[in-house]
């Protein structure tokens, strides 16, 4: 199948969340199954990452997205990416500034002109779908054929991409469904538009649906719930395998943990923790509100009564930034905060005992699998994807790989917390676990294959509608001989009824208009 895949992050190219690391995963996993994937990703600016990179092209827009081009280069490990440059979208952060941590002022503009320039790329290259991720990528459909099939999948339903209302009259023939409490937020217009809807995990894809977790738009997702459906992400199980993985001083497996000893007592060295009896938690995280940073914070006064000790690494939020250096501060030999590198994130899976996920909503979640796959026993918050991939070993002995708070706060992570460290000092229970945990597939294979589903049915949805419209449009001849007209019946770009003759709204399907696509296609 050929799919043209937009995102606004693309691993390692540039990775701010999960969405840099689960298109790059996914776009690896979906090539190696034979599809054909068309990576576009904006662009901020050279990087050294790129290999054979091809002059700039241009891409037509509108003149107020414009001057818009497309160059494409080689990731390594990857393949052939897309990079669209569009006017002010090189950045040093792509959504934010650094020194401030606010907005973009032009973060609308940056990423609505980048999404005009993938719907004139799709109606150039006439993919089997579009694959659109978050709000970045939505108004998209505002301005793309509508005879192309396409899947919208919601990373982080939080943020929606509101902008003013005024843009509707610029965004294309179908922007009306952008419209939304008198402004344009592109996940509403995306969630009416699109063929195919996917969650991230299947836990978030119910989730999303009720109202306290809706962010707004529950009863859109309540509608829409017959194209909704949720894919839990997986990890990259090359880069992140301690049996291999370059950032470790020592090597490990589930069969061999003896190397895991001496990247806990690395991890201990940088974090100047001289004990080597107390165990380490470590929290891994974007800091931002919905990770619960303030959560896994709260625990810093009790952490010598445990005992435990715990290792925090992330960037974000100023003020979350500011509250962990402080706690810090006043617990030297319990706490110890860094900023995200990825050296440091895979030595905190390697050498801690347990790791802390306290997120107040968690759509998926990459830690606690990253976590898993070394060997660090999960502590989570029973939210969206995390209790997906998360089995409290006290609930189930036989299949636990972790421990989950039933709801977030802080006594029900308290209680986490301890039943966790009961287990890791019980060590035939803890190597139990690690065993357990790092033997579990958590890579991109099933959900790559649970996504080539969802693309066939998006195409076969619009192979459908295509016939449906085409039997309303057009009456049946009075002789199997008679001719079609090829230009009586031209192919409506502005609305979401096709009238076309044969083959006209199917235009890639080679063997016309009555097959449908099957998974398994390539």
């Amino acid at each position: 199948m050929h799919v043209l895949f937009a995102a606004a992050e693309l691993a390692p190219l540039v990775k701010v969340g999960g969405l840099g690391e689960a298109a790059c995963g996914l776009v690896r996993s979906l090539r190696r199954a034979g599809h054909r994937v068309d990576v576009v990703v904006p662009d901020y600016g050279p990087s050294l990452l790129e290999l054979d990179p091809t002059p700039p092209r241009p891409v037509p827009v509108p003149a107020w997205a414009g001057p818009a081009t497309v160059r494409r280069f080689t990731l390594e490990g990857l393949g052939a990416v897309h990079a669209v440059d569009v006017a002010g979208m090189a950045r040093r952060h792509p959504y934010v500034h650094p020194d401030t941590g606010e907005g973009w002022a032009d973060n609308d503009r940056r990423f609505f002109a980048f999404s005009q320039a993938v719907a004139a790329l799709a109606g150039a290259w006439r993919p089997d779908v579009v694959h659109l991720n978050d709000w970045h990528t939505a108004t998209t459909l505002a301005a793309l054929d509508p005879t192309i099939p396409t899947v919208f999948t919601i990373h982080n339903l939080a943020y929606q991409g509101w902008a003013d209302e005024g843009w509707l009259v610029a965004l294309g023939p179908r922007a009306g469904a952008f419209r939304h409490r008198n402004a344009c937020n592109p996940m509403a217009g995306a969630i009416r538009l699109a063929d195919r809807i996917v969650a991230v995990s299947p836990t978030y894809a119910a989730e999303i649906r009720r109202p306290e977790h809706g962010e707004g738009l529950a009863e859109l997702l309540e509608d829409a719930r017959d194209r909704l459906t949720g894919i839990r992400n997986g990890i990259d199980t090359e880069r992140w395998d301690p049996a291999t993985d370059r950032y470790l001083p020592a090597a490990f497996t589930a069969a061999e943990l003896d190397g895991r000893d001496v990247c806990g007592r690395s991890l201990r060295r940088l974090a100047g923790f001289t004990d080597d009896r107390d165990p380490v938690i470590g929290v891994v995280a974007r800091l931002v509100e919905q990770k619960g940073i303030d959560l896994a914070l709260d625990l810093a006064p009790l952490l010598a009564h445990l005992p435990a000790r715990m290792v925090l690494v992330g960037d974000g939020d100023a003020r979350l930034v500011g509250l962990a250096r402080a706690v810090a501060e006043r617990h030297p030999d319990r706490v110890f905060v860094s900023p995200y590198g990825e050296e440091v994130a895979h030595l905190v899976a390697a050498g801690s005992d347990l790791m802390l996920v306290p997120s107040r909503f968690e759509p998926c979640g990459l830690t606690q699998m990253e976590a898993m796959a070394y060997g660090s026993i999960p502590v989570v918050n029973g939210v969206g994807g995390l209790r997906d991939t998360v089995i409290d070993a006290d609930a189930d002995p036989r299949r636990g790989n972790g421990f989950l708070a039933d709801r977030p706060g802080p006594l029900h992570l308290m209680d986490a917390v301890h039943r966790a460290l009961r287990a890791h000092h019980d060590e035939p229970r803890r190597r139990t676990l690690q065993q357990r945990a790092m033997r579990s597939d958590w890579s991109w294979t099933e959900p790559a294959a649970a996504y080539a589903a969802i693309y066939a049915a998006a195409y076969n949805v619009v192979a459908d509608r295509a016939v449906s419209d085409r039997a309303a449009c057009s009456p049946a001849p009075d002789s199997s001989s008679a001719a079609i007209s090829t230009s009586d019946q031209p192919i409506s770009l502005s609305t979401s009824t096709v009238c076309s003759p044969s083959r006209g709204a199917l235009r890639n399907n080679p063997v016309g208009d009555e097959l449908k696509l099957v998974a398994s296609r390539t």
